[in-house]
């Protein structure tokens, strides 16, 4: 445990960025998952849009936030719209 009250400070702070990082991974990785399984199970291109919609918005704010890496959310976009690409190849 830190002795210093400067210390205490830094440890509460990183206590409460690191809850706050883990939410909003959470929340990105689910819209990422709930729109793939949409992709796959259902073959709609509306229904689907809307939850690859939804994950790219949560990918930019997180990448906006500095929770994960700009490079990381383009990629993750990128996989994503491939797959909504060949749907709608299909």
């Amino acid at each position: 445990m830190p002795v210093k009250k400067a210390a205490f400070k830094h440890l509460r702070q990183t206590h409460k960025k690191t809850a706050i990082n883990s939410r909003v991974k959470n929340s990105v990785r689910t819209a990422i998952k709930m729109a793939k399984k949409k992709i796959t199970e259902n073959p709609t291109r509306d229904e689907a849009w809307v939850l690859v919609h939804q994950a790219i918005k949560r990918l930019d704010k997180a990448a906006q936030k500095k929770v994960i890496t700009k490079n990381e959310a383009a990629r993750k976009k990128s996989k994503l719209m491939k797959k909504m690409n060949a749907l709608t190849a299909k």
